[in-house]
């Protein structure tokens, strides 16, 4: 391959360009794909004894909780309870992050996780005004709406952590591996304060955001910040990431929490997996649409590449399914512009401004096109047939609510 020459995995449909950097063996398998094989060859019971193990020492007579949860109203919060309550025997204490971007679906969620494992709950509720100044700042600065979600759902858990002692913290899955294979599942890595930086919040901490240039003040930026090391060392806070312990495979564990438990999941525009991310506005919009500008590929991709890997699509159809979803229009664009106090123009216009140019190209101005190079999924197609690949579909995004962000929610009756 030529130098600066963009490749794709000879199995999935991740390309050289990942943010996060992938490699390729001499037959072209991408790292994300030789871990994923890692799925299939480890004893998995034996790490799951080897996790209680682990977690033995953490179980205390002393506190009412054994470890912190980090949930959402979507994602793999209930299975991540699920594997704590009912399979390792561990007694949590749930955090959330109020991302005010919150659907009534992943209101509804949330309020099922807490009554269905009976389980506390803590929330955390940012000054709205603080949110929006951050925001319009990471926008305009880096292109991005959701820095402020995702410091939030990395380091409340933390803080929690330190306040009650409680210092186990288990997550789900590591992005890095199960996407490009970062690590090897064997090497038990663990959440730390130099991995939520550089990938999770693209190298800005908290105290980088403020700056002479914009109206941020300590007062905005404060509960973002990570507790010092010697508080996590004097507490011995460890985050565990359950997928190196267990088979993590996100289809089947949402489907078995349907059954179990009655998750509910909805379908999208932009992708066809109905369970990820139903608990807000944004992701499967917005900030979806911003991952295309800046990344060359979208959230469809991720789904695709994963279920190909899994043996559930074959590559031509995931990159039928790719071209299918990862244009459509976005729906919800009008409550992020109503919330922010921006209009549509104004908000394309500092887009623009983050647009890489590496996958697009500017034909007119202020109008843009992929370039040929950055569309290599969908070569050779003319013999790729359709795949049917089922995701359940069990209520819809609003629940008959009005069209809006729920800024603090309630719950719903269940």
């Amino acid at each position: 391959m030529l130098k600066n020459q963009t490749q794709q995995c000879s199995r999935c449909l991740y390309t050289s360009n990942h943010p996060l950097g992938i490699t390729f063996n001499e037959k072209g398998l991408c790292s994300g794909c030789q871990v994923h094989e890692e799925k299939d060859s480890l004893d998995w019971r034996y790490r799951e004894e080897l996790l209680k193990k682990i977690l033995k020492p953490y179980k205390s007579k002393q506190r009412n909780y054994d470890c912190v949860i980090p949930v959402t109203g979507g994602n793999d919060s209930h299975y991540i309870v699920h594997l704590a309550k009912n399979i390792l025997g561990m007694e949590p204490l749930l955090v959330s992050y109020n991302k005010y971007f919150n659907t009534p679906l992943g209101i509804r969620n949330l309020s099922n996780l807490r009554i269905k494992f009976d389980c506390d709950l803590i929330t955390q509720n940012i000054n709205i005004e603080s949110i929006k100044k951050i925001t319009k700042h990471t926008l305009i600065q880096y292109g991005s709406i959701y820095w402020h979600c995702l410091a939030g759902h990395t380091v409340f858990p933390v803080q929690i952590a330190e306040k009650y002692k409680i210092p186990l913290i288990l997550w789900g899955a590591h992005q890095g591996l199960e996407q490009v294979g970062m690590f090897s599942h064997q090497h038990e890595v663990e959440m730390t304060r130099r991995y939520r930086k550089d990938h999770d919040l693209f190298g800005v901490e908290a105290q980088d955001l403020i700056t002479e240039f914009n109206l941020l003040e300590e007062e905005d930026i404060w509960q973002f910040l990570y507790p010092s090391d010697e508080k996590i060392n004097e507490i011995g806070i460890r985050g565990i990431y359950l997928g190196n312990y267990f088979r993590w495979d996100p289809k089947s564990q949402h489907e078995k929490m349907i059954d179990l438990y009655n998750y509910k999941s909805c379908s999208f525009p932009r992708t066809f997996d109905t369970y990820d991310h139903v608990d807000c506005f944004n992701f499967m919009d917005l900030h979806d649409e911003i991952k295309l500008i800046k990344n060359g590929y979208s959230k469809v991709t991720d789904h695709a590449s994963r279920e190909i890997r899994f043996g559930r699509l074959t590559k031509k159809s995931g990159a039928l399914l790719i071209k299918k979803y990862e244009n459509q229009p976005l729906r919800y664009l009008d409550l992020f512009c109503n919330w922010l106090g921006i209009d549509e123009k104004g908000l394309n216009f500092i887009l623009n401004q983050h647009r890489n140019k590496r996958f697009w190209h500017e034909y007119e101005p202020n109008k843009y096109q992929r370039k040929k190079d950055s569309l290599l999924q969908h070569k050779d197609m003319s013999s790729a047939t359709k795949q049917k690949i089922k995701f359940t579909k069990n209520t819809e995004l609003l629940m008959d609510q009005p069209r809006k962000y729920i800024t603090v929610g309630k719950g719903f009756p269940l």
